[in-house]
């Protein structure tokens, strides 16, 4: 039976660096959106486009990932998944596909990932974008931290 990994934290929390982990240890597919779309438009995020392009590839690699669940793989989802309804709706589709789901929460405090931001905008990595001190600041507001619960394995019956 194939597992959904859900990579869940803020940027710069490590989830790319845990997922490339992971895609090795389980033997999965890696689908991370911002490698798709800073090689599809390049550094993008202050532009009016950004958040549809960025909803449309997330949307594109579900289709993949549901597809590539359904023959029995591993796929590891590098999305970030910031609300709970967001982790509850993808492991339902998991489900619906015949996988289970685990979340693999990176929690990082946030003034070590304001350093961490520093250093990343000073080498940034190919395919990683931008991010100003202000939006991760922002973003550290409107993240919820999943509960025990949530983190807990869920198996296809």
């Amino acid at each position: 039976m194939a597992t959904l990994h859900l990579m869940c934290g803020l940027p710069c929390s490590g989830k790319t660096t845990r997922a490339k982990q992971l895609e090795l240890e389980h033997s999965a597919l890696r689908l991370t959106p911002d490698e798709w779309h800073t090689r599809l438009y390049g550094q993008d995020a202050l532009e009016p486009e950004h958040d549809d392009r960025h909803n449309l590839i997330e949307s594109m690699l579900w289709e993949v990932a549901a597809r590539i669940l359904s023959l029995e793989t591993n796929v590891i989802l590098d999305f970030g998944f910031w609300g709970k309804w967001e982790r509850d709706n993808y492991r339902s589709w998991a489900a619906e596909v015949g996988a289970s789901s685990e979340i693999h929460f990176l929690d990082v405090p946030n003034h070590e990932l304001l350093e961490r931001l520093k250093a990343r905008n000073t080498q940034l990595p190919e395919g990683a974008f931008k991010i100003s001190e202000a939006q991760l600041k922002a973003w550290m507001g409107i993240f919820e931290v999943p509960s025990a619960d949530e983190l807990e394995r869920r198996e296809v019956v």
